[in-house]
C-alpha cells in the first residue's frame, strides 16, 4: 500500500508540475496580448524558438504549446482538407464577377468552414497536420500579365485596380471584423514581381523598371497591407534585381517593413530559402541563406530544413538571438489573434460546428458566383438562350463531363460536383433526348475507349488486385495492410485515410494482378496518378514516371497473344497534396469527325464543351502535351484538334454553342468568326454545370466581364520572361484584342446618359461623378458599370487607359438608376518613372463610363459616355 501511495504522490506531483504553465502570463487572457507574446518568447529555448519558425511547428509540452502547421489554403473555398467542403469558382472566375460583395461573402463563408475544420482538428488532436490550421496562404494577388502563366487562374486578373479591391474584399471577409480575434488569417502572395514561367521560377531573376514595379506589381500589395490589414505576406521564389525576394533589401526591408510599416508575419514560399544557395547561387550555404532571410524579415520557413541551421548560426555569432525573437513575436502574435491561447468560450469562432461545412447558404453562394462569373463572348442572331422545348441536344467535348476541370486547382472537394452534362440533364429532364460524346481529348483525337476488364484480373485465384500499402514513399519494409481490390481507382484528399494507419501523404502502394489474353491483338493500360508511379508487365518496366510530380497520365499498348498470362504490377508513391491513382484499360480509337457530325446532325443544337483544364495548366506541372510546358502554355491558341472538331460540327448547319472552360485567355479567331454563340465559363466550382445550364437556357442573364484581355494570336504577346509591361494587358497593349478586358454580353441592353461631372478641378481635389444607366431591353439583367481614366497631355509614360471605378448593379427591364463615383486624387495620379512616387499631372483627362472600355472594336451591351476633365 505504501508503494502505491508513493506512486500516486509522484504522479500527482508530475501532473501539478505539468500544469504550472497555466500560471504563466502567456496563458492569462486578462493581460495585454503584447505582454503575453513577450512572455512565451522569453520562456522558449533557442532550439524551441527555431523549431517554431518552421511551417510544421512541434508542440512544447512544458509550456502547453500545441503542435501547429501553418500551411493551409483557401483560394476558392477551404482546400485540401480531408473533410467535404464548399468549392467556389476558381479565383479568376470570381474576378469575372466584378463583385466585391460576393467575394467578401465567399471569403466569410470559407472562414466559417475553415473554423469548423480547425475545431474538428482540435477535437481529434490533429493540430499538427497540414491543411487543418487557420493561417491561409491566400489571396494570390500577383498580376496576370501574360496568359501563358499556368497559375494565372489563381489571380484576380491583369489589372492592379480590380485586383486590389477584390483582394481587399477577400481579406476583410476571411479575417472578420471582431475587434480582438481573427476569424482566419489571410496572406498576400507572392511578394513580388511573380507571374511565371513555372519551370524556371526557382532561379529566375527579374529587373522591373521602377515605373512598372510601382505602377503594376505593387499596388495590390500596398492596398492589402496598408488598408485591408492582411495578417501575412508570402515572399516569392524569384529574385528581383539579383536578390531573392525573401532576402531582398528593396522589397522586404525598405518597402514592406519601412515604408508600409507592415507588422504581420512573413512566410517564405515553400522551399524558397533553399533556392538562395541551390539555384540563385546568391548564398554559399543553407546557414547563410537562413540568416539572410531572417534579417530581411522572413519569419517562417515553409520547407522544414534551412532554418534548422539557425541554432548553430546563433551559437557562431552569425545572427543574434534577439533577431530570432523578433520573428517569434510576429508569429505568436498571429496565433494569439486567432485565439489559440485563450479559452474557447472567449473566442467567437471557436464554437463553429461541423454542420457549417457545406451549409445550404454556402452552396447557394457557390452557385450564385458561378452564374455571376460566366462571360457571354458572342451571341449572333440571339442563338442563346436555347429553348427548353428542344427535342434533341448533343453535348460534346473533353470538358462536357469533366469534374476535375470545374474544380480548378488549390481546391477542396465537395460532396457533389455538377458537370455541364449533368447540369443540362438536370435542367431538361427526361423529356429531351441528350446525346453525349467526349469525341476528343484536349489536344488529340485518339481516345482510349475504356472497357471493364476488372473481371479479367485475378491474383492467386481471387478476382481483382492485391493491394499493399506502405507507410513510407519507398515501398520498403512490410506493407502495413494488404487486401484485395477490384482495380486501382482512388482519389484522396491529403489527410484523408487511405487505409487504417496511413494518411494520404507520404505513402506508397503496390497493386498486383494478372490476366489471360482472350485473343491476339492489342490491349492498352492507362495509368493516371499524382506524384510517382511505374507499370511493370511480366517483370519488365514499361512505364517509369517514378520521379514525376503533379497530375499525369500515360498509356502502354500491350501486344497480346491468346491464352498468354500477363502479370501486372502498378507501383505508386505520394508525397504532398492530393493523392490519386487509377488504372484503366481498353483500346485506342481515332475519332472520325465526319461520322460524328453525321450522328449528331439530327440534334436541334450542339453544345461543345472545350477549352483547357487544370490537368494542363497549373503550378510547376510536368505536362508535355502540345502547347503546354511545366504548367504553363507555349501557345494561347485553342488546341487545333478542337478547332477542327468545331469546323465539323459547324458544317452540320445546326446551332453550335461553344462553352469554353479555362483559367486563362484563349485565342479563338476562327471560332469567333464562325461559331454563333461562345461563352467563357472558367472553372466554375461545384455548381458549374448548373450555372452554365441556367445561362444556356435563359434562367440566368449573364453579366460576367473579362478580368483579362483575350488576344487574337501568339504574336500579340511579348516574350514570356520579359517583365516589362510594354505591350501587355489592356493598359499598354496597342493592338486589337479579340475580346477586350471588361468585355461581356447580356441578354438585354443598357444605355448610359446624363453624365454629371465638373469641367475642371484643382489638383489634389476629389471628383464627384454621376451617370444614369437604363435597362432598355426586355429582360431583367445585371450590368457592370466601368469607369476608365486616360490622361491626354503628358510626355511621361502613361497607360492607354486605366480602370478607376466599377459597380455591378441589377436593373429590371425598363428600370433606370443613377450611379455615383468619386475619383480620389490617387485615382487621377500617375507614377514617376524615376522614383516610383505618385504625382497628379495637370491637363486634360478623359473620363469614360459604360459597360466596357471606350473605343473598342467589339460591340458590347452598352454605349460608352466620355468627356474631358481639365485638372488645374
Amino acid at each position: 500500500m505504501k508503494k502505491i501511495a508513493a506512486i500516486a504522490l509522484l504522479l500527482t506531483g508530475l501532473h501539478s508540475k505539468a500544469q504550472e504553465y497555466k500560471s504563466y502570463p502567456m496563458w492569462n487572457h486578462h493581460l495585454p496580448m503584447e505582454l503575453r507574446v513577450n512572455d512565451v518568447v522569453k520562456r522558449l529555448t533557442l532550439e524551441e524558438k527555431v523549431a517554431q519558425m518552421l511551417n510544421a511547428t512541434p508542440a512544447v509540452p512544458r509550456l502547453g504549446i500545441p503542435a501547429y502547421d501553418w500551411w493551409n489554403e483557401v483560394l476558392h473555398g477551404v482546400a485540401r482538407t480531408p473533410y467535404k467542403v464548399t468549392s467556389y469558382p476558381q479565383a479568376i472566375a470570381m474576378a469575372a464577377t466584378w463583385d466585391t460583395n460576393s467575394l467578401k461573402t465567399m471569403a466569410d463563408y470559407s472562414a466559417i468552414e475553415g473554423r469548423a475544420v480547425h475545431n474538428k482538428a482540435i477535437q481529434e488532436n490533429k493540430t499538427n497536420e497540414r491543411y487543418l490550421g487557420l493561417t491561409y496562404w491566400t489571396p494570390n494577388i500577383n498580376i496576370f500579365r501574360d496568359p501563358r502563366w499556368g497559375r494565372g487562374q489563381e489571380t484576380y486578373g491583369e489589372d492592379p485596380f480590380l485586383t486590389k479591391y477584390l483582394g481587399a474584399s477577400f481579406v476583410r471577409g476571411l479575417q472578420g471584423n471582431d475587434p480582438k480575434y481573427l476569424k482566419a488569417a489571410a496572406c498576400a502572395k507572392h511578394f513580388a514581381v511573380h507571374s511565371g514561367p513555372e519551370p524556371s521560377r526557382h532561379s529566375d531573376n527579374f529587373n522591373p523598371t521602377v515605373y512598372d514595379l510601382w505602377d503594376t506589381y505593387l499596388p495590390a500589395f500596398k492596398e492589402l497591407i496598408t488598408k485591408a490589414n492582411v495578417e501575412g505576406v508570402m515572399c516569392a521564389y524569384n529574385a528581383v534585381n539579383t536578390q531573392p525576394c525573401c532576402g531582398n533589401d528593396l522589397l522586404m526591408n525598405d518597402i514592406l517593413r519601412k515604408q508600409w510599416k507592415f507588422t504581420g508575419y512573413v512566410t517564405s514560399d515553400c522551399w524558397a530559402i533553399d533556392d538562395f544557395y541551390k539555384y540563385h547561387k546568391t548564398h554559399a550555404s543553407a546557414t547563410e541563406s537562413a540568416v539572410d532571410a531572417v534579417l530581411h524579415g522572413t519569419d517562417l520557413e515553409c520547407g522544414q530544413t534551412v532554418y534548422k541551421t539557425l541554432i548553430d548560426a546563433v551559437k557562431q555569432g552569425l545572427i543574434k538571438e534577439s533577431q530570432i525573437d523578433i520573428s517569434l513575436k510576429r508569429l505568436f502574435t498571429t496565433r494569439f489573434k486567432l485565439g489559440m491561447f485563450d479559452p474557447p468560450s472567449m473566442v467567437p469562432y471557436a464554437q463553429t460546428p461541423a454542420s457549417a461545412l457545406e451549409a445550404p447558404a454556402h452552396q447557394a453562394h457557390a452557385l450564385k458566383m458561378a452564374q455571376q462569373s460566366i462571360v457571354l463572348l458572342k451571341n449572333e442572331n440571339n442563338t442563346l438562350p436555347l429553348s427548353k422545348k428542344i427535342k434533341k441536344i448533343a453535348v460534346v467535348g473533353p470538358n462536357a463531363d469533366n469534374s476535375i476541370a470545374v474544380l480548378g486547382n488549390y481546391n477542396g472537394v465537395p460532396s457533389k460536383v455538377i458537370t455541364l452534362l449533368q447540369g443540362i440533364r438536370n435542367k431538361l429532364g427526361s423529356n429531351v433526348e441528350i446525346i453525349y460524346e467526349k469525341a476528343i481529348n484536349f489536344t488529340n483525337d485518339t481516345l482510349l475507349i475504356y472497357s471493364d476488364q476488372s473481371t479479367s484480373f485475378n491474383w492467386n485465384g481471387q478476382q481483382g488486385f492485391k493491394a499493399e500499402y506502405y507507410n513510407n514513399r519507398e515501398l520498403s519494409g512490410t506493407p502495413l495492410i494488404s487486401k484485395m481490390e477490384k482495380i486501382p481507382d482512388h482519389f484522396w484528399q491529403e489527410g484523408e485515410n487511405v487505409v487504417d494507419g496511413i494518411k494520404a501523404n507520404n505513402f506508397s502502394a503496390r497493386y498486383s494482378s494478372a490476366f489471360t489474353a482472350t485473343k491476339d491483338g492489342e490491349f492498352s493500360l492507362e495509368v493516371e496518378a499524382d506524384d510517382g508511379y511505374r507499370l511493370i508487365i511480366n517483370e519488365k518496366e514499361v512505364i517509369n514516371a517514378w520521379q514525376r510530380n503533379r497530375w499525369g497520365a500515360r498509356t502502354y499498348r500491350l501486344k497480346t497473344k491468346k491464352d498468354t498470362v500477363y502479370k501486372i504490377v502498378l507501383e505508386y508513391w505520394q508525397g504532398d497534396g492530393k493523392a490519386n491513382v487509377r488504372l484503366r484499360t481498353g483500346n485506342f480509337e481515332k475519332t472520325d469527325f465526319t461520322a460524328l457530325a453525321n450522328r449528331l446532325s439530327g440534334a436541334d443544337a450542339i453544345i461543345f464543351a472545350g477549352g483547357i483544364s487544370p490537368q494542363l495548366e497549373g503550378e510547376e506541372m510536368r505536362v508535355d502535351y502540345p502547347g503546354f510546358n511545366g504548367g504553363d502554355r507555349t501557345s494561347i491558341q485553342l488546341p487545333v484538334v478542337q478547332t477542327n472538331l468545331l469546323k465539323a460540327l459547324h458544317a452540320t448547319g445546326k446551332p453550335v454553342v461553344f462553352v469554353m472552360m479555362t483559367g486563362s485567355a484563349i485565342a479563338t479567331p476562327w471560332e469567333s468568326s464562325n461559331i454563333p454563340a461562345i461563352m467563357n465559363a472558367w472553372y466554375g466550382g461545384q455548381s458549374a454545370g448548373t450555372a452554365i445550364a441556367d445561362v444556356l437556357f435563359g434562367d440566368y442573364n449573364p453579366a460576367g466581364r473579362l478580368p483579362v484581355t483575350f488576344y487574337e494570336k501568339d504574336s500579340d504577346l511579348p516574350g514570356f520572361s520579359d517583365y516589362s509591361m510594354e505591350g501587355r494587358t489592356y493598359r499598354y497593349f496597342k493592338g486589337n484584342p479579340l475580346y477586350p478586358f471588361g468585355y461581356g454580353l447580356s441578354y438585354t441592353r443598357f444605355t448610359y446618359s446624363g453624365l454629371t461631372i465638373p469641367k475642371s478641378i484643382t489638383v489634389n481635389k476629389p471628383v464627384k461623378i454621376r451617370i444614369q444607366v437604363k435597362n432598355t431591353g426586355e429582360k431583367d439583367g445585371e450590368e457592370v458599370v466601368q469607369l476608365y481614366v486616360s490622361h491626354q497631355q503628358t510626355k511621361h509614360k502613361i497607360p492607354v487607359r486605366a480602370l478607376k471605378g466599377f459597380q455591378r448593379i441589377l436593373l429590371k427591364a425598363g428600370e433606370s438608376r443613377l450611379i455615383d463615383f468619386v475619383l480620389s486624387p490617387e485615382d487621377l495620379s500617375l507614377v514617376n518613372e524615376s522614383n516610383g512616387m505618385s504625382y497628379q499631372p495637370k491637363g486634360k483627362v478623359q473620363i469614360s463610363i459604360g459597360g466596357g472600355q471606350p473605343g473598342v472594336k467589339n460591340k458590347t451591351t452598352s454605349n460608352v459616355v466620355s468627356t474631358e476633365l481639365q485638372v488645374l
